[in-house]
């Protein structure tokens, strides 16, 4: 995640459920040498700064800024892209987040296993659908699916921001696991981490927010 989780993460090494030692052993696992104690994308973003500051703000405008889709319909977007990519830490990272935003733990599953009936609006699933397609080939994304969409009351700027998301998290979820990044298996960690996303965003400066459905 962002400077504000690195500094949680390396102030309270007890959400790692490991001790010092052990964090070392993990986080040398990757494919390159990444701080000691920050899991996931956190220690691959702070390898490279001035490439992770325009991944940062991007995230932060997509996933927090000003839009029509809630923050838990965000959340869900890319939770289910990252299921989709198989990629661990962001599917329980993420997933974690839209169960608190949305205040229900069945939403998410719901989705991941049948979107066609999970318990969210036609519009939601349309939009996932894109996102799903977007996730698998780009060119599968066809005009009858953002017609579908803009029949279930998408707007044009919504159909824009769930490629952008889809394709966001593609490259988070590549980036993770194509550099063997650890993932932590505490479930502990993911709903603290969760809580920090939910009341301070992705850069530390959103007011806390909660949305449900």
């Amino acid at each position: 995640m962002f400077q504000w989780v690195k500094e949680w993460l390396l102030s309270d090494i007890s959400l790692l459920n490991h001790n010092f030692s052990s964090i070392i052993v993990f986080t040398t696992m990757a494919h390159i040498p990444v701080q000691p104690g920050l899991p996931g994308i956190t220690g691959l973003l702070e390898y490279r700064l001035d490439s992770a500051k325009p991944i940062r703000e991007l995230t932060q405008v997509l996933m927090r800024g000003e839009s029509t889709l809630t923050f838990a319909e965000r959340e869900l977007i890319a939770t289910y892209v990252s299921f989709l990519n198989e990629c661990t830490f962001c599917t329980r990272a993420h997933e974690a987040t839209a169960n608190a935003l949305f205040e229900n733990t069945t939403i998410v599953d719901s989705v991941k296993w049948n979107v066609y009936k999970a318990p969210i609006s036609e519009k939601l699933k349309a939009l996932l659908i894109i996102a799903q397609k977007t996730q698998l080939n780009g060119k599968t994304v066809s005009t009858e699916d953002v017609l579908a969409a803009r029949e279930h009351g998408a707007t044009d700027l919504e159909i824009h921001d769930t490629v952008l998301i889809s394709s966001l998290f593609c490259l988070y979820n590549r980036y993770v696991d194509g550099l063997a990044s650890w993932t932590p298996e505490d479930s502990g960690f993911y709903q603290k981490l969760a809580d920090r996303l939910v009341n301070h965003g992705y850069m530390g400066t959103t007011k806390p927010v909660v949305h449900s459905e």
